[in-house]
């Protein structure tokens, strides 16, 4: 590696001799983010686990399963550790992943709470799981390795799009089901601001329309056909959806999640 890229990358170097470079910058990196995504969840539950008595009384911390002691040793442990780990990796990763994590604390935490308006909640998701992830992680991988400029990565501007979409789809989804305890609290999700069927529809037409573009920006025709598909399944699945049966959206909303992961499993193959 170019001496200027070691300087950047920490530790990253030392570990070269025995493993692959991207070996050495792969596992840091996913370790770091796993971490991150422990605190900014495990922060929400512990912020909400009166709410989630009534919405999720399933979640370790709201079943008792968890002791909260321990539930807060677990989170602020991997929060702490998640932030080091980015910034001995290099300054670059270290800015992104503390910011990720601020966004995450201030969605949970009060007096700000971006949670408890929807406006702010889903932007929050989105920005986290759009640019910030997508963009983020892609300049950080490809500048250490390749020194590529960021022009160079006008790829990622369709994916980013797509994922910004289907995040904010995510945070109008995952509401649609806690409307009861979430108007207990005063938090003004999608779900409780407009209605149920209002925040379903806009989800089902926003996350279409991110597919519809994937579809028109891939270079080949079988991948194409291939967003075509997964749009189709989509939106068979959403037609099936009962917004009045609790386990019938939150079935919908795993084999959301499913298809969320689909895309970037099948994404790589469909551009090779």
């Amino acid at each position: 590696m170019p001496a200027y890229k070691s300087a950047i990358v920490g530790f990253i170097p030392v570990l070269t001799n025995k493993i692959n470079t991207f070996a050495a910058l792969f596992f840091p990196t996913l370790f770091a983010c796993l971490l991150c995504n422990i605190f900014i969840t495990g922060l929400n539950q512990i912020v909400d686990v009166d709410l989630d008595k009534i919405n999720k009384p399933n979640l370790p911390l709201a079943s008792g399963e968890l002791s909260m002691r321990n539930g807060k040793i677990i989170v602020y442990t991997s929060g702490i550790l998640s932030i080091i780990t980015a910034w001995l990796i290099q300054p670059f990763l270290g800015c992104l992943i503390s910011s990720i994590a601020l966004i995450g604390a201030l969605y949970s935490l009060p007096p700000i709470q971006f949670k408890r308006y929807h406006i702010w909640a889903a932007s929050a998701i989105a920005i986290v799981r759009g640019p910030l992830i997508n963009a983020g992680i892609a300049i950080h991988f490809a500048t250490v390795l390749y020194g590529w400029p960021l022009i160079a990565m006008t790829w990622l501007v369709p994916l980013v799009i797509f994922v910004t979409a289907f995040s904010l789809g995510i945070a109008w989804f995952k509401d649609i089901p806690d409307t009861l305890g979430d108007e207990k609290f005063g938090f003004k999700t999608l779900a409780v601001v407009w209605s149920k069927s209002s925040a379903f529809k806009s989800g089902v037409i926003l996350v279409s329309g991110a597919y519809l573009l994937m579809a028109w920006q891939m270079p080949t025709m079988a991948a194409k056909i291939a967003h075509i598909i997964v749009l189709l399944l989509f939106v068979g699945h959403a037609l099936k959806v009962d917004l009045q049966n609790p386990t019938s959206v939150k079935r919908f909303y795993m084999f959301y999640w499913g298809l969320f992961f689909l895309e970037y499993a099948m994404l790589p193959l469909l551009l090779m």
